[in-house]
């Protein structure tokens, strides 16, 4: 008899250890993806170092159709520029290609969070300036990573992926035998 007692006892030691745990319900296992691809815009014309908002010179408008090339295997869902001719030159191959309308944006008045909530688990493009594509990408991040954009230097891609809360960045730079 006290042998059946002691293997009871151990068989509901067993089953109890043994019951299903219930999965954390915190645990989100469709996390939010947003992916953002922010370039500064291509080669502007100097030949007027007055002119506040310059066109595309030649290389540049050759860059802007490289960038629709890089970018061509991206399900692109929205494009945003800043409203400059060099910014919105450097948009529109892309914008033709993908048949997205270029939404314009001034980047003192971003609200970041606000920007990351309308873009929720889409693929966004940006297009801005050597000052303000890093900066767009630091508050994207939450850190002060990236320095600005050398102001020579127009074949930089920087690639934001937020999942969740978690933000990852990495920085490439396409070089590009645009015409002159």
């Amino acid at each position: 008899m006290k042998t059946i007692k002691i293997l009871s006892i151990c068989l509901l030691a067993i089953f109890l250890s043994c019951k299903e745990e219930k999965p954390d319900q915190t645990i989100n296992e469709n996390p939010d993806v947003t992916t953002f691809y922010l370039i500064r815009h291509a080669e502007k014309d100097r030949t007027y170092p007055d002119d506040a908002d310059p066109e595309l010179n030649q290389q540049g408008l050759g860059r802007a159709m490289h960038w629709a090339e890089i970018l061509n295997e991206v399900d692109l869902d929205a494009i945003y520029s800043t409203d400059y001719n060099r910014t919105s030159m450097t948009a529109a191959p892309t914008s033709v290609k993908k048949n997205i309308d270029v939404q314009y944006y001034e980047p003192r008045d971003i609200d970041i969070e606000q920007f990351k909530k309308d873009n929720l688990n889409k693929n966004v493009l940006v297009v801005g300036h050597s000052n303000t594509i890093p900066d767009f990408v630091n508050q994207l991040i939450g850190e002060d990573k990236y320095p600005y954009i050398d102001d020579s230097e127009n074949g930089t891609l920087f690639i934001v992926q937020l999942v969740g809360n978690t933000a990852t960045s990495s920085k490439l730079i396409f070089n590009c035998n645009c015409p002159d």
